[in-house]
């Protein structure tokens, strides 16, 4: 079964992102949703997910923070970034992170779960 964790304030944003899944992936998987990038980490090494999607823009602990928090030593989910930023700062800082396999524009469309889960 595939893990999947959804780490985002917006229930807009994380709706759309849940659909597409269950529309476009055949394979079994469940989903864990947060809209607390601090109570994910404090459970996602338990979760143990395959795939991550992470906003950046959250209160609390924004996605910088739960990036420099996550030890992928503990986890090997890719994680991808799904942000409503375009701003090229952004995307950079992102690729210096390693385990951030790529840096998504929200929303999320067809195409990238194509890509993603092939």
């Amino acid at each position: 079964m595939i893990k999947i964790v959804l780490i985002d304030d917006d229930p807009i944003s994380t709706f759309v992102t849940e659909s597409l899944i269950a529309r476009y992936i055949k394979k079994p998987c469940k989903i864990f949703k947060f809209e607390r990038a601090k109570e994910a980490l404090q459970k996602i090494y338990m979760i143990n997910p395959n795939y991550l999607f992470l906003d950046l823009n959250m209160p609390e602990m924004n996605g910088w923070d739960f990036l420099e928090s996550f030890s992928s030593d503990k986890s090997n989910a890719e994680i991808y970034i799904l942000s409503s930023s375009v701003d090229k700062r952004d995307i950079n800082k992102a690729y210096t992170y390693a385990h951030v396999k790529k840096y998504l524009s929200k929303p999320l469309i067809s195409k990238y779960i194509h890509t993603i889960f092939e």
